[in-house]
């Protein structure tokens, strides 16, 4: 069900729920597979009788309608693929949640100068201590990750040792013969707690024509191996984009680095697009 928090002015709610407030904002009928998030919208009293929305909505609803800047957090982890973001607008900053198991995301409005440890927590970005590990870089292949990747549906009820032994010998197979990567890039998919990509996409310029800008970084958690920044393939990556013979690059960063690279996706004041001139 869709709510409001009151106390920190905040709202939950499902795709469902905003496609409906899209209709209800173009004064169109709500379509017959919508009546069920139609109707929680109503029960909440989020839209009234007559499908108007409650005024508390208007700030979210004008950002997501019209932003400026949309980030986008793609996390891999145990539970699957979860989706978080920030969408900057005219005068409001909204962070979106999204929860294992749930279809509802938790929308919460943002100060400015709260974005970059907004999107830091939603990666759950630590400072914590590390292990050494043989090399601090890892290049091969996609179809090398593949083959220990492969491996993992075949671990459970195997010790560490084990586990480890077995994705080096896969990792060996596909052709990664450095015994130094190949001890660390086994360890670290063994230990991989999750993996995340970022994405910044905003109306920008390509040498003085409005175009959409799009750029983005990867990286992996791997606990107390550390923070793998995925240099090569670079992001966005686009589908069908990458094959087996894709160069992999994986370079080891911290936590004040991978801060850094996230404020580094955040678009500069002169690489929008410029605004039309009142006449």
């Amino acid at each position: 069900m869709p709510s409001y928090d009151s106390t920190r002015g905040r709202f939950r709610l499902g795709e469902n729920h905003l496609a409906v407030l899209r209709h209800r904002i173009d004064g169109e009928e709500v379509p017959a597979e919508l009546a069920e998030a139609d109707r929680e919208l109503l029960e909440t009293c989020l839209t009234d009788q007559d499908g108007n929305l409650n005024l508390l909505l208007a700030p979210l609803v004008s950002t997501l309608r019209s932003p400026s800047v949309v980030l986008h957090v793609e996390a891999l982890g145990e539970h699957g693929t979860l989706h978080h973001g920030v969408t900057i607008g005219d005068g409001y900053v909204y962070s979106h949640e999204s929860w294992p198991g749930s279809v509802e995301s938790e929308y919460v409005r943002l100060e400015p100068a709260m974005l970059v440890w907004a999107l830091a927590r939603m990666v759950n970005l630590q400072g914590e201590e590390t292990v050494e590990v043989a090399t601090p870089v890892i290049e091969t292949t996609m179809a090398v990750l593949d083959a220990g990747l492969d491996t993992l549906d075949s671990l459970p009820g195997l010790t560490a040792e084990e586990g480890i032994a077995r994705i080096t010998e896969a990792l060996k197979d596909a052709g990664l013969t450095r015994k130094s990567q190949l001890s660390t890039l086994a360890k670290l998919i063994a230990g991989m707690r999750s993996s995340w990509r970022m994405t910044a996409a905003w109306q920008g310029h390509d040498e003085g024509t409005p175009a959409r800008q799009v750029r983005g970084f990867a990286v992996w958690d791997c606990g107390p191996l550390g923070y793998w920044h995925r240099e090569l393939p670079t992001e966005p990556v686009l589908p069908g984009q990458v094959d087996g013979t894709t160069p992999l690059k994986l370079v080891r960063v911290d936590a004040k680095e991978v801060w850094q690279l996230i404020t580094d996706l955040l678009p500069a004041a002169e690489e929008f697009a410029a605004r039309p001139q009142a006449g």
